[in-house]
């Protein structure tokens, strides 16, 4: 009888390593004891759960995303049930529709605006009530954000402020135009990585002496 191995379940959540703020999202993955990868090759798309597209520039992310041809593996893995969050730039990236430019992903019914709120000079913080994500009001940072304006009848709304959406998400995507990594909140990791079927440690085993430069471990370990 031939014994046929058994396939292990996706358990890894893996952050898009080519431009932007990656340390950040490893950081807080970690507080919450989620194993998680750089990701720089299709070969590190193996037993990934979840996908971070971070903040960066979203038109050089895009264009590392086609020189290193990884355009096809996302998509491919994103059909095959991995599920994908977009911070900022990489919430542009998923879109359907971005004004004035092409769409690189496409992958949820939203129409977005990049710098939405003008250059690196307005940038701001603030904070509101998501209750889908937690129960506290959550700190939110935006840093030449876009604003989604428009979404589809298949993309559920987290949250709008004033005329824009700032959080939305379909079945496999999950977009954010603020930093929720450059908080001390775990909440946004912990809704992606339960999005993903993964079991996030408890809020109260979560270390909450959080700084700024938290995450410089990573980048250490990554030299």
């Amino acid at each position: 009888m031939t014994v046929l191995p058994i396939r292990k379940s996706p358990d890894l959540i893996g952050v898009l390593d080519l431009q932007g703020g990656v340390h950040e999202h490893l950081e807080h993955l970690d507080r919450l004891e989620i194993p998680s990868r750089r990701v720089k090759d299709a070969s590190d798309f193996t037993g990934l759960a979840g996908l971070i597209l971070p903040g960066g520039e979203s038109t050089c992310l895009a264009r590392l995303i086609t020189i290193f041809g990884l355009k096809d593996v996302i998509l491919q893995h994103y059909r095959l049930g991995m599920k994908i969050w977009g911070t900022c730039a990489g919430a542009i990236l998923l879109a359907e529709k971005v004004l004035g430019e092409n769409s690189c992903l496409g992958l949820i019914d939203i129409e977005i605006e990049r710098n939405g709120f003008g250059s690196q000079l307005d940038s701001f913080v603030a904070e509101s009530m998501i209750p889908a994500v937690s129960g506290e009001i959550l700190p939110l940072t935006f840093i030449r954000a876009p604003k989604i304006l428009k979404t589809g009848k298949e993309v559920n709304v987290l949250l709008r402020i004033d005329d824009y959406i700032a959080a939305a998400e379909n079945d496999g995507v999950l977009v954010t135009v603020f930093h929720p990594e450059l908080t001390g909140s775990v909440a946004f990791h912990r809704y992606f990585s339960e999005k993903c079927g993964l079991t996030p440690q408890s809020e109260a085993a979560v270390i909450s002496d959080w700084g700024m430069l938290s995450w410089m471990k990573h980048a250490r370990i990554a030299s």
